[in-house]
């Protein structure tokens, strides 16, 4: 009890002590506050009078909202008044222009022009005013008119521009003309009320001819004996233009050169007949290696080659220096016969089925179809349009039916027979590249450049199937596959498509063969007789060989310097394909 009593005690002896020095109570403390901060706080820093720092800044604020802006300046750091804006350029010249303009700030050749508020037909009224007659209105005056230049001339035409002249002064004008034109050709004086009183007979005597009516021929005189035969001669040549060129083909004459040895041997067989020991060594295709021979003959690029049907101991060839050529394959392996009977390149080729006759189509819009051995014209067609593909009804009681497909998006049919056209297929929105017989020749299959694939049945013009996808591009080249189940197309996006020639004629999208690039180019594609591998041209002159079941690329042989147009395999030997190009050679490899 002692003790507690001397800790209140002692406590109430620190109350006391607390408030005679206006200290804070300590009970009222905590333990987690601070001890109370007794110094007064001080700044070792010496004092700095900043009153010349107060005025040079506001010197340079106020410097800031007068001077001008230099006109180089890219960014502003402050906020420019208007007059700043709008203050002419002050201060020395600039380092990098002549006339202290700096670059930016040039619209002329010869430093800055202000724009001027005047329209250009006031500018060139004042203008050519001032050029006649001395005066023009001053454009530096801003209120009224002030006229600058000749000012008596100004009062003695009251002030008119070459614009605004009375109708009266023009008129008056030009009868003075008038009549100083007659004065000067001699003609008699003329009273000018008389002129210009419309009740007059000399008004009407000067005004039968409007002045706006323009210069008229006279009558027509009788022509000439030489304006008479130049005009028929001129009317002859068109006529004969509308006739032969417009309508039909170019007409040139047909000839042929033979250039083997004998026509016949001593048994009296002709040079085209097949030999008689010709037949397939095995059924079994192989990919060629090697080059065996070349044919050189043309000038120009070859464009297609067909190997005599069944036999192929000759190939026939198109070429653009509108000659048609037939070498012999098995023995010598020269040109046998030149065709010549068209005047430009030579498009397509075709044999019929027993390979005494041919087919050729020309640019210069004629069909012709030629006998084999002799090299004589039996017949030749023309619509007026280029024909791109021809070709011979497969069946062999169907040979006198020609096809041709035109430039003008038409398929027409010929009997050759008669030289009629009996039919005409007119669905394409493009010219047609190809025809291709399926269905054991019922129908057949044409590509256009529209894009699309047409199927009809041969002799009735309906499209039966019409193929067109946005992904598809044109096809100018078709080929059957031996078993006559698929047709492969040479796509222009660098690729071959197969379709069905069943009923649906479907893509099948298993089978697709790329790896070349044919954009641009109507490179051929082909089979071997057995199925087994497709062949195709390239635009970089090589030819392509794929597997049928697998797809991959076999082997490519580069052939040509250039495109690898056309590409044949043989229908005999198995191992042996020939290939043409726009290089001008044929060239046959094993």
């Amino acid at each position: 009890m002692d003790l507690l009593r001397s800790y209140v005690e002692g406590n109430d002896d620190e109350l006391d002590e607390a408030e005679e020095h206006n200290l804070p109570n300590p009970k009222s403390l905590s333990p987690e506050s601070s001890p109370p901060r007794l110094l007064v706080a001080k700044s070792s820093a010496p004092k700095v009078d900043d009153t010349m720092l107060a005025l040079t800044a506001a010197a340079r604020a106020q410097q800031s909202l007068t001077r001008p802006i230099d006109p180089t300046q890219r960014a502003i750091a402050f906020n420019p008044t208007y007059d700043q804006l709008w203050a002419p350029i002050y201060g020395p010249a600039h380092p990098y222009a002549k006339d202290g303009i700096a670059q930016g700030m040039r619209n002329h050749k010869l430093g800055y022009v202000e724009d001027a508020a005047i329209d250009s037909f006031i500018f060139d009224e004042q203008y050519n005013t001032f050029q006649r007659y001395g005066y023009a209105a001053d454009p530096s005056a801003s209120v009224g008119y002030n006229y600058v230049g000749d000012l008596e001339a100004l009062k003695q035409n009251d002030g008119i521009s070459v614009y605004n002249i009375p109708h009266q002064e023009q008129k008056r004008r030009r009868v003075e003309s008038k009549m100083e034109s007659e004065e000067e050709e001699g003609g008699e004086d003329i009273d000018s009320t008389e002129v210009e009183n419309p009740a007059t007979d000399t008004w009407l005597a000067k005004n039968k001819k409007s002045p706006w009516a323009g210069k008229k021929e006279g009558l027509q005189e009788e022509l000439t004996e030489e304006q008479k035969k130049y005009a028929e001669e001129y009317a002859r040549k068109k006529g004969e233009e509308r006739a032969g060129t417009s309508e039909k083909g170019e007409a040139v004459t047909d000839k042929s050169t033979f250039h083997g040895k004998e026509e016949q041997d001593y048994q009296g067989r002709s040079w085209i007949a097949p030999p008689r020991d010709a037949k397939a060594s095995n059924d079994h295709c192989y990919i060629p290696k090697r080059l065996v021979h070349t044919w050189i003959g043309h000038t120009k690029g070859v464009s297609a080659i067909r190997f005599f049907p069944k036999h192929g101991h000759l190939i026939l060839s198109a070429g653009m220096d509108t000659k048609v050529k037939i070498w012999d394959v098995f023995n010598s392996g020269k040109c046998m016969r030149t065709y010549m009977g068209h005047s430009k390149a030579v498009r397509d080729i075709a044999f019929c089925n027993d390979g005494t006759r041919f087919l050729t189509a020309g640019y210069d819009k004629n069909i012709k179809y030629w006998d084999t051995e002799t090299g004589k014209v039996i017949s030749t067609f023309s619509t007026g349009k280029i024909p791109y593909v021809v070709k011979l009804n497969p069946d062999d009681d169907k040979q006198n039916i020609l096809l041709a497909g035109m430039s003008d998006k038409k398929i027409v049919q010929w009997d050759m027979n008669t030289g009629e056209i009996t039919q005409e297929y007119d669905q394409h929105l493009g010219a047609v590249n190809t025809i291709t017989f399926v269905d054991d020749n019922r129908r057949f299959v044409t590509s256009s450049d529209d894009k699309s694939l047409r199927v009809w049945e041969f002799g009735i013009p309906v499209v039966i199937k019409y193929i067109s996808e946005p992904h598809m591009h044109s096809m100018p080249s078709i080929a059957v596959h031996p078993n006559t189940n698929w047709l492969a197309a040479q796509s222009l996006d660098n690729q071959i498509l197969i379709y069905s020639t069943r009923e649906r004629f479907q893509l099948n999208k298993k089978k697709r063969f790329a790896g070349h690039i044919v954009a641009g180019y109507a490179c051929q594609v082909n089979f071997s007789p057995d199925g087994r591998f497709v062949m195709s041209g390239d635009g970089e002159g090589r030819c392509w060989f794929w597997d049928w079941k697998s797809c991959k690329v076999f082997r490519t042989l580069k052939c040509h310097e250039g495109v690898c147009i056309g590409c044949e395999w043989h229908p005999l030997e198995q191992s042996k394909v020939a290939t043409c190009g726009w290089d001008g050679l044929i060239k046959y490899w094993d």
